[in-house]
């Protein structure tokens, strides 16, 4: 008989104790949920799915800008088609154009050489304008 130990014999445990591992799991699931939409930082683009099938034919015309590769803006509005504007009086003509019809698609049309910030910055306008969607334009590949 033991001197030091007086009583019943404790069975030693050798599982885990999961309760910790689940608390600090739980830590870091709210704080990745709450920094997720902060690292967030793009333009919203619905992007189609490869191979992309065409527009559907709506009754609206849709406002196309087109972004050339000098960094020059076309919108696709009225008699002056084919004159260079800024970008500021493109998105103030959207804006106008979006507020008397919403539902009226918005697509950019970038110079296969524009430089992307060009195009991000046409996008990032076009959405601050009203456009709930910007749509890119591509040309299907040539086989």
């Amino acid at each position: 008989m033991s001197v030091f130990r007086k009583g019943t014999k404790k069975k030693l445990v050798s599982e885990i104790n999961v309760v910790p591992y689940i608390d600090v799991m739980l830590v870091l699931l709210i704080v990745f949920m709450v920094t997720a939409p902060l690292l967030m930082q793009g333009v919203k683009v619905d992007l189609p799915d490869a191979p992309s099938a065409p527009i559907e034919d709506t009754d609206d015309e849709p406002l196309i800008v087109s972004v050339r590769a000098d960094g020059t803006y076309y919108l696709n509005l009225g008699e002056e088609e084919k004159q260079a504007r800024p970008l500021a009086e493109i998105k103030e003509t959207v804006a106008k154009v979006l507020r008397q019809k919403p539902k009226t698609p918005v697509l950019v049309w970038g110079d296969t050489d524009a430089k992307y910030g060009l195009i991000v910055s046409a996008m990032t306008h076009l959405q601050q304008a009203g456009a709930p969607s910007v749509g890119l334009v591509t040309e299907p590949p040539q086989e």
